[in-house]
């Protein structure tokens, strides 16, 4: 199995306009709408929708998104949250006194309000050059008339098919049972149709419609508390980014309630290290970044909730001088027992879409149903499964990310984005659930500190911490290595094979701001492209 991983793939050069995604079939999207005139902007919904239809296990119109836009003639990053709400009638004590101590990720009670279609239609609004109808005509000919399942979409759906066999409405994403094998070709009729009444609607088709009601009604049946007006109500929001300053470069996130500022913590502890001196990809940088790690998910599992209920303490958290006093706890020799959060006085499975186009405009998207086929919640007749982005809420009454009605949860989705001065320098992602701040940190740390191109920074290999279980490397990483963070008191696995999809999917572009060059490159353990012109 480790020669399926085998990377041979090179950087992607352009000048015309770049994409990256985990699908063939979305990236040539993408690339038409370029060539035909449209914006990174344009692209990047395009291909969303695309993802939506062929890699429903991962994204969809019942899913969530984030994004960050620079748009070249504006010179800075805005970011836009299309992230749901939880349903008004959400009830703790209800779920409290059933003695359950975390919300069942594919329980009804998971369901919060879908942002996807809103997001997509409020990055149009704002910077695109391209209607909704048009963008979705690709995805709408997929869903109808067909697309072939590839390798890796097809072990996913395979493995999530005890997920949809929960209820009987997943039958709709099986074929005679089973998971569509490589090579099949697979039909969703019912998504066909809402894309249809989405091009003629608008988000109004999905959200204040027979639809919404539709789906309303499905999850209360299921016993959740999803109501149309829940819905109706739901808008995206425009927030300021987040960024810190790594060796010169300007890290973007987009801000809570999704988890980039872990990202950000991470690069800051790391900072405190010579990570370029300690080696590339020897068992000290391993050592380093990990912990580095370990303490950014401390604070971020603690602290990260929506502004718009709870006070976050953003800038000390990401205040250099905290960054420093995190960076004292780790020993160069010997890994922490436990990594702590700080303490202030407050008073599975993801697409990440990314294009930058001739004009220097850019867009880092992520589109996310969380888990394969989110709650497995399959809305009769539609093909479409509800998001489980609500059981990442706490019970715990005392949780600044406590489940409360009309309240958006901790979101592991994080599109990134680095600029150097006043230009844009990097659009990048690395999807998969909480493997994407680690992701994050490794490639950028592979781009700045090793000064790899786009492709080699996604070939390398990475870690993964599990939380709570350890850490898994990729096979190939040599014993020697193994054996050296073992003794530092690591708890390690190795996974090779197709289980390498745990270590993450990125897609990288990167823009050279005096030739206007883009260098791009698409994630080896997946199955997208990085396609320019």
């Amino acid at each position: 199995m480790a020669d399926w991983f085998d990377s041979r793939r090179s950087q992607v050069l352009a000048k015309n306009g770049m994409v990256a995604t985990s699908q063939p079939v979305a990236a040539s999207t993408g690339l038409r709408i370029l060539m035909e005139g449209g914006n990174a902007v344009d692209a990047c919904v395009g291909m969303a929708a695309v993802l939506a239809v062929v890699e429903p296990v991962s994204t969809g119109l019942c899913g969530d998104l984030f994004a960050l836009v620079w748009m070249d003639r504006e010179r800075k990053v805005r970011a836009l949250n299309g992230s749901g709400r939880a349903p008004a009638a959400a009830n703790i004590d209800e779920l409290l006194q059933q003695g359950v101590t975390r919300i069942p990720v594919h329980s009804p009670y998971a369901v919060s309000v879908p942002g996807t279609v809103d997001g997509w239609q409020k990055l149009i609004d704002a910077y695109g050059t391209m209607s909704l109808p048009d963008l979705l005509q690709p995805a709408i000919g997929y869903a109808e008339e067909g697309f072939g399942v590839t390798a890796v979409i097809s072990k996913q759906w395979e493995a999530a098919i005890p997920v949809l066999m929960q209820y009987p409405s997943g039958e709709e994403l099986l074929i005679d049972g089973r998971a569509p094998r490589e090579g099949d070709t697979m039909r969703l009729p019912g998504m066909a149709k809402v894309l249809r009444d989405v091009a003629d609607g608008g988000p109004d088709a999905f959200y204040r419609s027979p639809l919404a009601k539709h789906i309303a009604e499905y999850v209360q049946e299921c016993g959740g508390w999803l109501a149309p007006e829940d819905l109706a109500s739901h808008t995206s929001t425009w927030d300021e980014p987040i960024s810190t300053d790594y060796r010169g470069y300007t890290c973007w996130q987009c801000p809570p309630n999704g988890s980039g500022m872990s990202v950000l913590m991470g690069l800051n502890i790391a900072e405190n290290f010579d990570i370029a001196g300690l080696g590339f990809q020897t068992p000290d940088t391993y050592h380093h970044l990990i912990e580095s790690m370990r303490l950014s998910y401390a604070d971020a599992l603690r602290y990260v909730a929506d502004p718009a209920k709870v006070r976050i303490p953003l800038d000390q958290l990401l205040s250099k001088d905290y960054a420093s006093k995190r960076a004292s706890l780790v020993s160069a020799d010997k890994a922490m027992a436990e990594a702590p959060s700080g303490d202030f006085n407050l008073g599975s499975d993801t697409v990440y879409i990314t294009a930058v186009d001739g004009q220097g405009n850019a867009c880092s998207f992520i589109n996310s149903v969380y888990e394969g086929f989110g709650t497995g919640m399959v809305v009769p007749g539609t093909n479409m499964c509800l998001h489980n982005r609500g059981s990442l809420f706490s019970l715990d009454p005392n949780h600044l990310n406590v489940l409360e009605p009309g309240k958006r949860p901790y979101h592991t989705i994080i599109p990134g984005m680095v600029t150097r001065g006043d230009d844009l320098w990097l659009s990048y992602g690395v999807m998969g659930a909480f493997q994407q701040p680690q992701g994050q940190l490794q490639v950028l740390c592979n781009l700045i500190d090793f000064g790899l191109d786009p492709q080699a920074a996604l070939n390398a290999l990475r870690f993964s911490i599990q939380l709570g279980r350890g850490v898994v490397v990729e096979e190939g990483l040599p014993l020697t290595t193994i054996q050296d963070l073992g003794r530092r008191g690591h708890n390690l696995a190795t996974l090779g094979g197709y289980q390498r999809v745990i270590f993450g999917g990125g897609q990288v572009i990167a823009r050279d701001p005096e030739t206007g060059l883009l260098r791009g490159g698409s994630e080896p353990r997946k199955d997208g492209a990085a396609l320019g012109w």
